[in-house]
């Protein structure tokens, strides 16, 4: 029965969704019934849905099945290393700030304010046009964009953690300020921070598609839903199917990514949940 309360709807249906998503990204060279890339055909190109291509063909004649099965692996890697990054930096300097306060902890304020004013797909624009396309550039912009979120999170969990009984236990005992921090605080306020970092990888993954989809991410022909999204615009009315398919399949890791965060929100504090209910 306990098992049971655990497994709310949108955390149970997040967690399949994923579960799906990830298995597909591990086997999509199992799974692919073509090369996403080299096997092109002009005669087969925009094929409809059938049995030779299960979702039809592109405008080259390339399988859009085997290009989503392959573009779930590259949406899933660049969301999670991104949201790596942007987990990293943003717990490093919320840490710091709550933790040692004054001038320092008003410049982390005072930057975070700053990336929360400018739209992260407009400051990312913006380092993408310097750097130039690619997938290094995509997470080098990405990773440096989003965490202010968690800046602020961890920050706020630090002045409410950090005048506690085991942190003055832990001074009392001469342990220094890193370990303090990374040993004693970071795991006590980790709950917040996971559901920030698993809502986050849905916004990586979005903003990797829009970026993409400008010509400013993944390099065609590498199979990104954001790219294929973007080359089935002039086919879009002929022949659906090639915008339909990595459309939705975009919409369901995000989709995922966002109910298993805020199931594990639910979950982490239930008396939250039942205040905004």
């Amino acid at each position: 029965m306990k098992l049971l309360h655990l497994l709310r709807p949108n955390l149970f249906v997040g967690g399949l969704i994923l579960v799906v998503m990830v298995f597909v990204a591990l086997f999509a060279p199992l799974i692919a019934t073509h090369d996403p890339v080299l096997d092109a055909n002009l005669i087969y190109a925009e094929e409809p849905p059938g049995l030779s291509f299960l979702m039809g063909t592109d405008e080259q004649g390339r399988d859009i099945f085997s290009r989503v099965v392959y573009g779930a692996r590259i949406s899933l890697t660049i969301g999670l290393v991104v949201q790596l990054m942007n987990t990293c930096i943003g717990v490093a300097l919320g840490l710091s700030a709550g933790y040692f306060g004054g001038w320092w902890d008003e410049f982390v304020q005072g930057l975070t304010n700053l990336m929360l004013s400018i739209p992260t797909v407009v400051f990312a624009l913006a380092l993408m046009a310097v750097l130039g396309p690619g997938v290094t550039s995509l997470l080098i912009a990405l990773g440096m964009t989003d965490w202010a979120y968690s800046c602020r999170i961890s920050r706020a969990q630090v002045l409410s953690q950090k005048s506690r009984s085991y942190v003055q236990a832990a001074q009392t005992m001469g342990y220094g300020r890193l370990h303090i921090m990374f040993r004693e605080l970071l795991p006590n306020i980790a709950g917040p921070l996971v559901v920030i970092a698993t809502m986050g990888i849905g916004s990586a993954i979005m903003a990797e598609a829009s970026l993409s989809f400008l010509g400013l991410g993944v390099v065609p022909p590498a199979p990104s839903w954001g790219s294929m999204l973007s080359h089935a615009r002039e086919q879009l009315m002929v022949s659906p199917w090639i915008a339909i398919f990595p459309g939705v399949a975009l919409f369901l890791t995000v989709l995922g990514f966002n109910l298993l965060g805020d199931g594990l929100r639910d979950l982490i504090d239930p008396q939250g949940k039942a205040r905004r209910a």
